[in-house]
């Protein structure tokens, strides 16, 4: 549900800018998980910490909701039977060994073109059309091997890690590793739940032995979270979409949570997408387009461990709108000052939501 803006304050696109200095933008994980900087923004001034300390701002009976999904290995190379590049990027496991996906190519191949693709044991892609209509961005291919294996074991045998595009090196065993959770379990993201790459093993056993909770969503990440938006005018912006699903445990402990006086804490904005989807909606499984801006009326997340986001992005609104823009903007001045680490593979904050009076400032 969104609401209207104080009359005060109506947000542009340009308001969502900043200058980040190239060399903050993270191109490699911390040395250990856990160890990775914490920008504190729940008190009046930032506190600068380190991620392992976070017990100790989360109290017996919050609970922690993480996004369970797990990145595929869904960037495919090949080439067509003239000769020409192929690169594909899987969006979208479908029905009957069929994927959607974005195609890189000089020109594009008519359906019915098999792509021989990186990997050998006859492993190839034929082009069935666009998706998920005629005049879709995407591509449906029908993969394929001489073994007859599904997507998914295709994908993890011969695919590459799908690293953001301003990660300027190719993906390695570091990579594979590292752009996972320690929980993913469902898999179907091309982008990881970048705030829950964090938390380690010990980190969530002190967090259980402390009495916090512990709670899964599942969102798939899709490309488009990478996306800048584009108008001026935010109304006029076209949000991309993404599966999503809330199981009826994770429903129940949220239900739980709020009944003790405990603090629903979403790990992630894919999480506050997944959880503000199901409070709009009413529904716990499905596609969700939410664009969420200041001026959004919060129903379920309280406290917000999130990544720092690229300037113009649909999730630099996301957490102004939770915690409050001119907080977002200072937090932002200040982690820069500070050289925090920037993006997939670098710092996190942990952000309060604003008081309903106080959304659009």
């Amino acid at each position: 549900m969104l609401i209207p803006e104080t009359p005060s304050r109506s947000f542009t696109l340009s308001d969502f800018d900043f200058v980040l200095p190239p060399e903050l933008i993270a191109q490699h994980p911390a040395a250990e998980r856990s160890g990775s900087r914490l920008l504190d923004g729940t008190g009046e001034a930032p506190a600068d910490r380190i991620f392992h300390t976070l017990p100790s701002l989360l109290k017996a009976g919050d609970l922690l909701v993480f996004n369970d999904t797990k990145v595929l290995k869904a960037r495919l190379f090949g080439e067509k039977p003239s000769g020409g590049k192929v690169e594909l990027l899987v969006e979208r496991v479908l029905t009957g060994n069929q994927v959607a996906a974005h195609m890189r190519v000089s020109k594009k191949p008519e359906p019915g073109t098999t792509i021989t693709l990186a990997g050998g044991g006859g492993f190839c892609a034929t082009m069935l059309g666009r998706w998920p209509d005629a005049n879709g961005t995407l591509f449906r291919f029908v993969l394929s091997n001489d073994a007859g294996d599904d997507p998914y074991t295709l994908m993890e045998r011969h695919g590459h890690i799908p690293l953001p595009p301003y990660i300027t090196h190719t993906d390695s065993e570091e990579d594979a590793l590292r752009y996972q959770t320690v929980f993913a379990r469902a898999p179907g993201a091309i982008a990881a739940p970048t705030a829950a790459l964090h938390f380690d093993d010990a980190l969530l056993a002190q967090l259980e032995a402390q009495g916090v909770q512990r709670a899964s969503v599942t969102l798939h990440v899709g490309a488009g979270t990478f996306q800048p938006v584009k108008t001026e005018n935010l109304a006029e912006h076209q949000m991309h979409s993404e599966w999503y699903a809330i199981p009826e445990a994770t429903q129940q402990a949220i239900a739980d949570c709020k009944v003790r006086g405990g603090r629903v804490v979403a790990v992630g904005t894919t999480t506050v997408r997944t959880l503000e989807s199901w409070a709009q909606s009413g529904l716990t499984t499905g596609d969700t387009r939410i664009f969420i801006t200041p001026g959004f009326v919060f129903q379920h997340v309280d406290l917000l461990v999130t990544n720092f986001h690229l300037p113009k992005s649909s999730l630099m609104m996301l957490v102004s709108a939770f915690a409050g823009y001119r907080k977002i903007m200072a937090l932002y001045q200040h982690a820069i000052a500070q050289q925090y680490r920037f993006f997939s593979y670098g710092d996190a904050m942990l952000l309060p939501k604003v008081s309903p009076d106080h959304v659009a400032i």
